[in-house]
């Protein structure tokens, strides 16, 4: 009769007692160390268990190592650096985008002692300067805007929406959820790829709480498509008396069209053109911290601050002294493109970064991994749709490895430090420079160096 295999599986205590573990329990906390232990053995007897046939049981040393190893990489600090090199602005898994000095300056005073928070009327006023809107208020999210939004134009009553606009507007959160969720009816208009302005009238009733109009700042529909016009919609929510919100995602404070960006309409435009709320995104083209920001009429805007979910919604001192900072930069049409990093990124000349690139391919084709690096020109983006309207000129290094897959020197330079994502296109990976500011460039380079040379 053969004996159960998991028997010959050490104990937690017998781990413990290994050396490796021992100087790692006087290092760190037992209870760190002991979860650690039983995790690993746990997968140990999973493996066991489902095996196609006998295997041989790791010793204790080499389950001592395993554990070291796993709590080693739980170690690594977090938030960790990381050279954002694949060509994406504002890339859904790297976090926002990196906040002014004057913005991170402003946080870290508010951290440091008491700090009041910067007063509503203040605030406001910036607001109003920028975007020319009667009134203004600020959310925890851009998601809290479109809830606060709809519960105080429409609570228990419908928005009218096109079913081509019933989107994504935060990762996890679905707008027609969100609208639910602040107690308004979801009116859907429209198809999903044409919805007319008539559609829109023929929706309007007794039960109309407002019309809800959304930029596509992550998508787009090509061929026999057709939407009805802010314009349009401005016309009717007029004339039928129903509050117009024009929900914009991202929100730039100024054109952009100049460096390529042509389909981010701003805020401004938005308001002059009558609509009634206007909601954008403090941490996307705006630049400045995670948050939501309505501007529009006084009487609206009074409504929300006034509605029982406005407390839900608060955002906190560190984020109003982050936004306050950004703002405040804003009215230096120079100074802002050149303090805000995302700013910096997208002016930043197409031959600055050929330039950059000519400049740093010699030094990464000398690397001891990489069989060639080469200058290419390619597009970057601002999102993660890589949209025609959000795409920017670019110039990348192609690296291509002595040995081994491509997605071997991705990982390799993704878990180096500081951390580089870049992105694999047509069998070589791709550092964009669009994304990596000039004070990262010799890190670049070194953490291109510093991948190992491949086994023979």
């Amino acid at each position: 009769m053969s004996l159960n295999p998991l028997r010959g599986i050490p104990s937690v205590n017998e781990l413990l007692e290994s050396p490796t573990l021992r100087r790692l329990v006087d290092r760190l906390s037992q209870n760190v160390v002991v979860t650690t232990v039983r995790s690993v053995l746990d997968e140990v007897r999973n493996e066991v268990q489902h095996a196609a046939a006998d295997r041989t049981l790791p010793s204790v040393s080499e389950l001592a190592e395993r554990v070291a190893r796993r709590i080693s990489e739980t170690e690594r600090p977090w938030p960790c650096p990381v050279i954002n090199a694949t060509g994406i602005l504002l890339h859904p898994e790297l976090g926002a985008a990196p906040l002014a000095e004057e913005a991170v300056r402003a946080i870290c005073a508010a951290t440091e002692d008491y700090a009041g928070t910067p007063a509503d009327a203040s605030r406001e006023a910036l607001l109003r300067q920028l975007t020319g809107a009667e009134a203004a208020t600020v959310v925890s999210s851009g998601a809290g805007a479109a809830v606060l939004a709809a519960a105080a134009l429409a609570g228990g009553r419908e928005v009218v929406v096109s079913r081509g606009q019933l989107v994504e507007i935060e990762e996890g959160v679905h707008l027609p959820e969100a609208i639910a969720g602040a107690g308004s009816v979801v009116r859907e208009v429209g198809t999903t790829n044409k919805t007319l302005a008539t559609d829109y009238v023929d929706a309007i009733g007794d039960r109309t709480g407002a019309l809800l109009l959304v930029h596509s700042s992550e998508f787009a529909m090509v061929g026999d498509v057709q939407s009805a016009t802010l314009e349009q919609l401005v016309e009717i929510s007029r004339r039928r008396q129903v509050p117009l919100v024009h929900d914009l995602g991202c929100g730039a404070l100024f054109d952009l069209s100049p460096w390529g960006l042509s389909g981010e309409p701003t805020v401004s435009e938005s308001v002059k053109a009558g609509a009634d709320l206007v909601l954008f995104r403090g941490d996307r083209l705006l630049g400045g911290p995670p948050c939501g920001i309505v501007v529009g009429r006084r009487g609206l805007i009074e409504a929300m601050n006034k509605h029982p979910l406005a407390g839900a919604f608060r955002p906190g001192r560190l984020t109003m002294a982050g936004l306050v900072a950004t703002l405040e930069l804003y009215r230096d049409a120079e100074k802002v493109r050149r303090a805000v990093p995302l700013l910096q990124l997208i002016t930043t000349s197409a031959d600055n970064l050929k330039n950059r690139a000519e400049r740093l391919a010699p030094q990464m084709d000398a690397a001891v991994a990489i069989a060639s690096a080469t200058v290419v020109a390619e597009t970057a983006c601002v999102g993660a749709g890589r949209l025609p309207c959000g795409q920017l000129a670019s110039w990348c290094i192609a690296l291509t490895p002595k040995q081994g897959a491509i997605d071997r020197l991705a990982n390799a330079l993704r878990s180096g430090t500081p951390s580089v994502a870049a992105r694999i296109e047509a069998d070589r990976l791709l550092l964009d420079l669009r994304t990596v500011f000039p004070r990262q460039d010799q890190d670049l380079v070194a953490a291109v160096e510093g991948i190992a040379e491949p086994s023979p």
